[in-house]
């Protein structure tokens, strides 16, 4: 089991931007060949998959509310993976969470959690 250390929230206003990290301190994502993925939980709500990405950096899956808007990225030598959110809107406020990903019968279930980080956008 890796623990997994998300930075980057904070208060934004809407239409600003903000860039997430998730990064397992003290080692690579060299050989932690998993695809990987951003959850988010708002209050009152389930948490849900925003985004995945493969071991190699490809894009596997979005939201259809971020589509557009945010961007995964991961850079596994450096043991990061990133969530560049751009033109944030009130509605994505919540905690931001990264995992070890899998989908399994169509939804996607994480695994390695870290704490998670605030994001809030006030309008």
């Amino acid at each position: 089991q890796v623990q997994l250390v998300e930075s980057g929230g904070g208060l934004v206003q809407a239409g600003n931007s903000l860039r997430l990290s998730c990064t397992a301190p003290g080692r690579t994502f060299n050989n932690y060949a998993y695809a990987m993925g951003w959850f988010r939980q708002a209050p009152g709500k389930e948490r849900e998959a925003v985004a995945t990405i493969t071991w190699s950096g490809a894009p596997i899956y979005y939201e259809d509310s971020v589509k557009g808007r945010f961007t995964i990225s991961r850079d596994n030598a450096k043991g990061t993976v990133y969530l560049q959110m751009n033109s944030l809107k009130p509605e994505d406020t919540a905690i931001y969470y990264c995992a070890r990903v899998i989908k399994s019968n169509g939804a996607w279930l994480g695994s390695d959690w870290g704490q998670g980080t605030q994001v809030t956008v006030a309008s």
